[in-house]
């Protein structure tokens, strides 16, 4: 069975949103309701914002979500969020780049949101393939 959805808890859901209204449509999502984005073919899990109940700072180092990784169809669009993520002055954890550990194509880059969740774009795509 396919996840159907994730919630993410934010402190503040009205600067959440507008941060998430920029990043979603880089990863092929729009917003469908008032805090939550779909896939724009509707195939795959949706994303929902709400808001923290109790104080203290995220960390992917304790238990709990560790990344999100969003596939992308090519490394351009990797290499798109990658400079999306720069001019916005986020950590970045790994630049663009190859981890055929995962996967002979395996391509992406690794950075940490607005509120520390580390987020991915990864692509499959086959550059030999593409240079055919």
């Amino acid at each position: 069975m396919p996840i159907d959805h994730f919630g993410l808890g934010v402190p503040d859901v009205d600067a959440a949103t507008a941060y998430y209204d920029q990043f979603m449509p880089l990863v092929g999502f729009v917003r469908e309701w008032e805090t939550g984005y779909r896939p724009t073919d509707w195939h795959g899990a949706q994303t929902l914002l709400y808001p923290t109940l109790e104080e203290g700072d995220y960390s992917r180092h304790r238990i709990g979500l560790q990344h999100i990784s969003f596939y992308v169809p090519t490394r351009a669009d990797v290499r798109r969020v990658y400079e999306w993520a720069k001019e916005r002055g986020h950590e970045i954890v790994h630049e663009p780049k190859p981890f055929p550990e995962y996967h002979p194509h395996f391509y992406a880059t690794f950075f940490l949101d607005m509120h520390g969740f580390m987020l991915e774009a990864v692509t499959y795509e086959n550059v030999e393939d593409a240079d055919a």
